[in-house]
């Protein structure tokens, strides 16, 4: 019903057009000096007029499915593109684009002199969709300063009241209630690795945590994995989303809304692109998608970058007792690992292996993938 509605209307709508076509052609052939009763009576005008309605809603008739189609694809894609605007950016592009229309209004009174018709007119067109484009642009650029400028107090009170509920605190991690920080999105990796689990439960993870249905397929598959090894992993991450939501009451994201993601095949590329859409930031343990994120603009939290600044400072010329468990690379050197993991080559401590000894530190190399410290035994 709704869509033979829809093409009656249409059909209407190109009947419409066709005789308005009709008569701008005779006000044309008119104004350019002819006279239409000299080959055409009142009647048979007329009669030229319905044959143009006819036409053109006979035209517009069979179109219908193509332009429904197209319409419903172009609705389509301004919703995805509207979905990753905020709800600042979208009201300031609103303003900023009627305070623009509103100047080049005023700008176009000055243009009324010019006697040149078509200069007219091209000057009003060129005005209008100049300045209308500044003032989305300006206004969409600086929403968060026009923000701040006209809801400061507001914001203030806010946070004043915030910090007197000591129990709505705004850390997620330190009740189940959410807030509306930056959304934080999981990946498989950081899910499987567990430390998520523990820092949520100190409360320095703040913001709506975001888990999407794509993760969890992810996680599936790994733990159905013929590999022993990966279905390990995978059962224990699944144990970790299951603890999570549990402690926190987090559900899993529904992706099936979002368009732009249908044809995404690999879940990186997916996880990243739900960042954009969200405003959102990637918690990952993945060291390529850590890189990949930051090419493409995405924030990321990387578990392992975290720990590695929480490991103890370590400064050549300090000394530390160590256990010598292994050979090094080279015949002469031993390795010692300290309680968080990080490994220790000792220079000459070959002889020592499987003792407790005393070192001195030479050197520390940090990378984005762990520590190793270097020491030579204490003489």
């Amino acid at each position: 019903m709704f869509k033979k509605l829809i093409r009656g209307l249409v059909t209407l709508l190109g009947a419409i057009l066709g005789y308005g076509l009709s008569e701008l052609l005779v006000l044309w052939y008119t104004k350019s000096g002819g006279n239409l009763s000299e080959y055409f009576t009142g009647g048979e005008q007329l009669g030229i007029e319905i044959a143009f309605a006819i036409i053109f809603g006979i035209i517009f008739f069979r179109l219908t499915p193509a332009i429904r189609r197209q319409s419903v694809k172009v609705a389509d894609n301004i919703e995805d593109d509207l979905r990753g605007v905020s709800a600042n950016d979208l009201v300031t592009g609103v303003v900023g684009l009627i305070l623009g229309l509103l100047i080049a209004l005023l700008l176009t009174q000055i243009y009324a002199s010019i006697k040149n018709t078509y200069l007219y007119t091209s000057l009003t067109i060129i005005s209008y969709v100049l300045f209308g484009y500044l003032g989305v642009v300006i206004a969409t650029k600086k929403s968060r300063e026009i923000f701040s400028l006209f809801m400061g107090v507001r914001r203030q009170n806010q946070q004043n009241q915030q910090g007197q509920q000591g129990s709505e605190s705004t850390l997620f991690g330190k009740g189940k209630k959410k807030n509306d920080g930056i959304p934080k999105i999981f990946d498989t990796s950081v899910i499987i690795d567990g430390r998520i689990a523990e820092i949520m439960k100190t409360g320095f993870l703040e913001g709506p945590i975001v888990i999407p249905e794509f993760v969890l397929v992810e996680l599936r598959h790994i733990a159905d994995s013929s590999d022993s090894l990966k279905r390990t992993r995978g059962r224990r991450g699944l144990d970790i989303l299951n603890k999570i939501q549990d402690d926190y009451g987090i559900e899993i994201y529904n992706t099936d809304n979002e368009k732009s993601l249908r044809e995404i095949p690999e879940v990186d590329v997916k996880l990243l692109k739900l960042a954009q859409l969200m405003n959102g930031k990637v918690v990952t343990n993945d060291f390529n998608l850590n890189k990949v994120a930051t090419i493409n603009g995405v924030g990321v939290l990387n578990i392992n970058e975290l720990a590695n600044t929480l490991k103890p400072v370590v400064l050549p010329g300090e000394e530390m007792t160590v256990t010598l468990v292994k050979q090094g690379k080279d015949n002469s050197q031993a390795i010692a690992y300290l309680d968080d993991g990080t490994m220790i080559v000792v220079e000459d401590g070959r002889r020592m292996i499987g003792k407790t000894t005393r070192i001195n530190v030479t050197s520390v190399l940090q990378t984005s993938a762990g520590r190793m410290i270097f020491g030579r035994l204490k003489k």
